[in-house]
């Protein structure tokens, strides 16, 4: 399978912004291992700005350039994780920083589809962030979870996984409802089904429910299932591709 994989930062960084070795070494132990098994793997990765306020030992920034500095000097600091996690276990990653110009313009997106293709022939691992350090507002895609859905469209994905600190779509907000339950799969994204989805999430990230319902719109509508799971456990990914019931599924739409 070709999958796409998405970590929020709530799932890669402590409160305060700083890098959360556990969580993050035992994502790549196990994406190493989906990659050993013979599956091709993208990872979608949030995470630089919050990494980058925690090592300048700022607040999160709420203007422009500090936002685009922070992200600078989080950006290095991801890669430099990634490569290192992936080196021991002899696996080679591979930085692309995107905005939506790359996928709005033909030639951009055609050179991007080329080069997603032949990193995955080479073997190594496409590591995808927003060019946040660049992108204005004209030409933000505002989260990761749109840019999840876009690059599986793009490389033409079977599954794109969004890993956040909730285990999917429920009925009703689960932090304030008790009686709120899961929503195991979503066969069409109704009016009603989006209605479910609520605001912004964590204080360090910039998506919510809401931005993951609209990506899995954009996944399914190009026949892309998107599942929706809980990433602070890494190994709920293997029960995703064993085919076991895991968060919320939302169903690709499959030519007739």
């Amino acid at each position: 399978m070709r999958i796409v994989v998405k970590v929020g930062t709530s799932t890669l960084a402590h409160p305060g912004g700083r890098l959360n070795i556990r969580h993050t070494e035992a994502l790549v132990k196990v994406w190493s291992d989906i990659k050993n098994a013979g599956h091709e793997l993208i990872v979608v990765s949030s995470a630089a700005t919050g990494l980058g306020a925690g090592k300048l030992q700022i607040d999160r920034p709420q203007d422009i350039p500090t936002k685009q500095a922070a992200a600078a000097v989080g950006q290095c600091e991801l890669m430099y994780t990634y490569d290192r996690l992936f080196s021991q276990y002899n696996h080679t990653v591979a930085q692309m920083l995107l905005t939506w110009e790359d996928f709005d313009h033909e030639v951009r997106l055609y050179n991007l589809r080329n080069t997603l293709k032949r990193l995955l022939q080479l073997g190594a691992i496409p590591i995808i962030n927003e060019n946040d350090t660049v992108a204005c507002e004209e030409y933000s895609l505002g989260d990761n979870d749109t840019l999840a859905a876009l690059v599986a469209q793009c490389c033409g994905a079977d599954l794109v996984v969004l890993l956040s600190d909730i285990d999917g779509l429920y009925t009703a907000d689960p932090h304030s409802d008790p009686h709120a339950r899961l929503i195991p799969v979503v066969e069409e994204i109704t009016p009603e089904i989006e209605m479910l989805a609520g605001g912004a999430g964590s204080a360090l990230g910039t998506g919510g429910m809401l931005t993951k319902v609209v990506a899995a719109k954009r996944a399914t509508s190009a026949g892309v299932d998107l599942i929706i799971a809980n990433g602070a456990h890494a190994e709920v990914l293997y029960d995703i591709l064993e085919g076991k019931p895991v968060g919320t599924r939302f169903i690709g739409q499959k030519e007739v």
